[in-house]
């Protein structure tokens, strides 16, 4: 019943309005196609797209946005802003790449650089399409003296350094009625909800140092602490929800075979769709620490790197994003684009190969499957204090994950760039539809306070911490 109250509520604009919408985009994309393979090529790390971030903030200034910049704490963070009084639309760019996935734009593996950053996650793509969408929206309200206001947040450090929590904090989104968003993926798929909350964090163990041959007796060895932790969670994993996730890598595990480590280091990354489950799971990964630290007569410290929380749904922005993206439609790839996406399928296990369909048809609008594959994003946080929705485009090869080279490769060329103008269409029609329906907004809101009313929204980042700039490296 609920569903089909909203249906009522999206009430179609003129299909002349649609129109240009979709004329504009048209008209703007080969510029941000262009901007999308240049912050494709910086390949810049969260918290430090410094050129990535000024190139969208250029574009948009030229737009006719204002834009104020820096934010504070993040100097690559950005509102770009047009127009004045209520709806306030915002409308989310990320632009920041991955460690170690330098690729060419190549169906073979062939990094530019070794072991540099690469856009395996297509946030060159991201941020270019949202600012596409955000210009082409900016002319239509302007021509048709459309009352409202239209944001860009240029949102840093996705990839683990939770950038958009830092903004929410600051209060950048207080006043916003709607927030849209969108990310890359192998399919055209409306994407409420479904995301895994999460928490970071660096265990750092300390220990004393001793010849590991002459005077092992007198040594306590951090890396010991550091394994039997792994250990510890390694056993936990039997006893959480099948669809929570653990993982960890050891950054810092001693200097030499011969000298007992006085120094050792896990980083752990904890999931689940629930804030609640996941708040219990990190409990018990602490005592294991603190287990781990009381056995090998050490001690620990713990350095939360991020957290994000899970994305709410919202049913009547779902309805409007499936509508719109129903309207624009996929889009099939040339020879040349399918000679290229058959050589990378190539390389991916036969089992993950999608089908070709995926890039010219829409999902289904469907609810959430708590156990499905899913990932994690600082969309999360902004979800639970506005009203959010997203959607992903087919910029990937089908069968292609993203965190992946073959990511990075579609993200670079025809393909990915023909996937943003799909989300960038969508973006700008759905944006339209709310400046022209309050109705619809007053019911994204409804639905958000009808789901929060009986929970609590805390980030796990610790209150007063500000944003790690060097997450990566400290």
């Amino acid at each position: 019943m609920r569903c089909l109250i909203f249906l009522a509520l999206l009430q179609p604009m003129h299909g002349q309005d649609h129109q240009q919408i979709l004329e504009l985009v048209k008209d703007n994309a080969p510029q941000y196609q262009r901007v999308s393979k240049q912050i494709w090529e910086y390949a810049e790390l969260g918290y430090h797209e410094e050129k990535s971030s000024a190139l969208l903030q250029q574009q948009l200034k030229s737009a006719g946005f204002s834009v104020e910049a820096p934010m504070p704490d993040m100097a690559t963070a950005f509102v770009a802003s047009y127009g004045s009084g209520k709806p306030v639309i915002g409308i989310l760019g990320e632009f920041d790449a991955l460690p170690g996935l330098s690729q060419e734009a190549s169906p073979t593996r062939k990094p530019v650089l070794a072991a540099a950053p690469g856009h395996g996650c297509g946030h060159n793509l991201l941020g270019s399409a949202a600012a596409l969408a955000a210009v082409s929206l900016k002319q239509y309200m302007q021509k048709h003296h459309i009352q409202g206001t239209l944001r860009f947040y240029g949102t840093p450090a996705e990839e683990g350094g939770s950038g958009k929590v830092y903004m929410v904090r600051a209060g950048l989104f207080n006043g916003v009625d709607v927030v849209l968003h969108w990310h890359p993926a192998d399919r055209n798929m409306v994407f409420n909800g479904g995301s895994l909350a999460d928490s970071s964090a660096k265990f750092t163990f300390h220990g004393v140092a001793a010849h590991a041959a002459f005077a092992p007796d007198r040594g306590r060895s951090a890396l010991d602490a550091v394994m039997l932790m792994g250990n510890g969670v390694e056993f936990m994993r039997e006893h959480v929800p099948s669809s929570s996730r653990i993982h960890y890598i050891i950054t810092k595990g001693g200097v030499a075979p011969n000298v007992v480590p006085d120094l050792a280091q896990i980083f752990l990354t904890a999931r689940s769709p629930s804030g609640e489950t996941l708040s219990d799971i990190w409990e018990r990964i602490q005592k294991i620490a603190q287990g781990a630290a009381l056995m090998t007569e050490t001690t620990v410290d713990v350095k939360v790197i991020s957290a994000d929380a899970n994305v709410l749904t919202n049913a009547p922005l779902a309805e409007l994003a499936q509508k719109e993206l129903e309207e624009v439609g996929g889009f099939a790839y040339t020879p040349e684009q399918k000679a290229f996406a058959e050589e990378l399928q190539k390389t991916l296990p036969p089992s993950a190969a999608g089908h070709w369909e995926q890039t010219s048809t829409i999902v289904p609008l469907r609810p959430v499957d708590p156990n499905a594959p899913a990932a994690s994003t600082d969309v999360g946080d902004i979800s639970w204090v506005v009203p959010t929705i997203g959607f992903t485009s087919a910029t990937f090869v089908p069968g292609s994950a993203p965190h992946t080279w073959q990511a990075a490769a579609a993200a670079g060329m025809s393909i990915g760039q023909e996937g943003m103008l799909i989300s960038a269409k969508s973006l700008a029609l759905i944006g339209a539809d709310l400046f022209a329906h309050p109705e619809v907004i007053s019911a994204a809101k409804s639905d958000l306070q009808q789901q929060v009313k009986t929970m609590t929204y805390k980030s796990a980042i610790p209150a007063g911490q500000k944003p790690l700039l060097n997450y990566r490296e400290d």
